[in-house]
């Protein structure tokens, strides 16, 4: 259902305000560029700092300007269960074709509420559900016998954003909830292994910034043709681990200014533009990619 390069959208701003039209064309660029699917409203798109209303527009924008052309999984997470799901309703309404959801933050629930958090919203809302599994962000981990209960009890519930770091989750969770089960990466500078151990993809940051040999990258992976795959990984690598070298997604945002001038910079508090030092680092990145 979902596979390949899949960037988690920055959201254009400019002067505080969302850029519509700068959003529209940087849908169409990453579609162009081979993208297989769209999240809005994910991490790197700021969304902890959207309102509802900006969020909901986002979402409806990526929909609307997609057309069909590639999936949208829509980020509709939150601490919340009833804010989740009332996000789940809003991006079914919109016509997205599914909702990537968070493991609960800050309130540190125990196995049951992660549990019971993502039953209640696959009990309510028949939009299929792609977990995101990111401790380092949330705290709560989604363990793999929740994860096995869920895709054994909710048919909606199609895959999981897995950003452990934890490569041996690829397996585990195979072996727990079936071939089928759809595991994408959620760390760009880990997803060769991830997708050699049974991923399909990755829910990318470096594919904002070179959506094309994400795509590249990842289309060699499913065609098992791992020298390629790593030949393409290590170009790219830099460029991985320059994005994170100040506060996400500042660094993106950056790399994004040097290959797409017509792209609003702006970030929100208490995200802040990136160093001069992280700023140097995504310079060299995008010159061993080959981008600049």
């Amino acid at each position: 259902m979902f596979s390949g390069s899949i960037p988690a959208l920055v959201t254009p701003f400019r002067d505080g305000s969302l850029d519509e039209a700068a959003f529209r064309a940087f849908v169409d660029w990453q579609i162009a560029e081979g993208s297989s699917a769209l999240v809005p409203c994910g991490t790197t798109g700021e969304s902890a700092t959207m309102t509802v209303d900006e969020h909901n527009r986002v979402i409806a924008i990526c929909v609307e300007q997609a057309a069909g052309r590639v999936p949208v999984i829509a980020g509709c997470g939150s601490n919340d269960t009833r804010i989740a799901l009332e996000h789940m309703f809003a991006a079914q309404a919109a016509g997205a074709d599914a909702a990537l959801v968070v493991a609960p933050y800050y309130n540190k629930p125990n196995q049951e509420g992660v549990y019971q958090h993502f039953a209640h919203l696959a009990q309510h809302c028949d939009l299929p559900i792609i977990l995101y599994n990111v401790p380092s962000r949330t705290i709560t981990d989604i363990g793999v016998p929740v994860l096995h209960r869920l895709a054994e009890d909710y048919q909606t519930i199609v895959g999981i954003k897995d950003a452990t770091g934890n490569l041996g989750r690829v397996t585990a969770q195979r072996l727990a909830c079936g071939t089928d089960f759809i595991q994408l990466s959620g760390n760009d500078e880990t997803a060769l292994g991830f997708n050699a151990m049974g991923g399909v993809g990755c829910i990318s940051v470096t594919a904002n910034v070179a959506p094309r040999l994400c795509a590249e990258f990842q289309a060699a992976c499913a065609a098992g043709e791992w020298g390629r795959a790593l030949d393409i990984q290590d170009r790219l690598y830099p460029l991985h681990d320059a994005l994170f070298s100040d506060s996400s997604p500042g660094p993106t945002k950056y790399a994004l200014s040097r290959i797409r001038p017509e792209m609003p910079t702006d970030v929100r508090l208490p995200i802040t533009w990136p160093s001069a030092s992280s700023q140097a680092a995504v310079d060299r990145a995008l010159e061993i990619a080959g981008l600049v």
